[in-house]
C-alpha cells in the first residue's frame, strides 16, 4: 500500500528512509521500472548487510549507509520518499533534522509517505502497545504518537492521513516542502546516479 501511494511514474528516483534489510524496495522498483532508480538509505551497516544480500543482483535499487538528518543527496533529486515503521526511531532534533532534508531532496509535488502502526482503540491493547513502545526505549514515540501531522506540518504545507484497510496502521502523506528546507545548503553530490 504504501509503495501504492507513492504514485511513482517510470523512471523515477524513489529514497527508502530507514530501509532496515530492504523489505519496501522490491515494491518500489517494480513501480519504478527499468529505468528507475530506488535508494535503500539506513545507518545500520548490519540492517543494510542483510539487505544487501537478499537483493544482490536486482538492478536498479542502490544502498546507502547514512543518518536521515543528512541525507547525501541534491536538493530537488527525489520524486518520492518513503519510510516504513522506522521513524518513531528517530528521536527529537534528528527527527526534526530529518524532515527538514526530505523535504529538501523532494522535487517539486513529491510526497514523503511515513507508514506507522496506529495507536490501538481497546485499552488492554493500547496499554501493551505503549509498553512494548517504552521496553524498546522509544519514549519520545510517546510525545510523537498521535501527534505526528502538527510535527510534519512544520516540515510541508500538504499533510494528509490515511487509514490502512485493516485500521491497524496509518500513512502519513506530506509534500510541498516549507520554504526553510528549500534554503538549506545543498548536501554533497556525491550519491547513488548522481543524485
Amino acid at each position: 500500500m504504501l509503495a501504492e501511494q507513492a504514485n511513482l511514474a517510470p523512471g523515477a528516483r524513489a529514497l527508502d528512509l530507514c530501509t532496515g534489510t530492504g523489505a519496501m524496495l522490491p515494491a518500489l522498483m517494480r513501480r519504478a521500472g527499468a529505468g528507475g532508480l530506488v535508494v535503500g538509505l539506513d545507518f545500520s551497516r548490519g540492517m543494510l548487510e542483510r539487505a544487501r544480500r537478499k537483493l544482490t543482483g536486482t538492478p536498479g535499487v542502490a544502498l546507502v549507509r547514512a543518518e536521515a538528518a543528512r541525507l547525501p543527496f541534491r536538493t530537488g533529486s527525489v520524486n518520492a520518499v518513503t519510510c516504513s515503521h522506522a521513524f518513531y526511531e528517530l528521536k527529537g532534533a534528528e527527527a526534526e533534522q530529518g524532515l527538514d532534508e526530505v523535504a529538501r531532496i523532494l522535487s517539486p509535488g513529491g510526497p514523503f509517505l511515513m507508514m506507522e502502526h496506529e495507536v490501538p482503540e481497546k485499552p488492554l491493547i493500547r496499554l501493551l502497545f505503549y509498553i512494548r513502545l517504552l521496553s524498546m526505549g522509544l519514549r519520545k514515540a510517546l510525545e510523537v504518537m498521535g501527534h505526528e501531522e502538527a510535527l510534519f506540518r512544520r516540515h510541508f504545507a500538504r499533510v494528509e492521513r490515511i487509514t490502512t484497510d485493516t485500521g491497524r496502521s496509518k500513512i502519513i502523506l506530506a509534500s510541498e516542502g516549507r520554504s526553510h528546507a528549500a534554503q538549506a545548503s545543498p548536501a554533497p553530490g556525491s550519491g547513488p546516479g548522481n543524485l
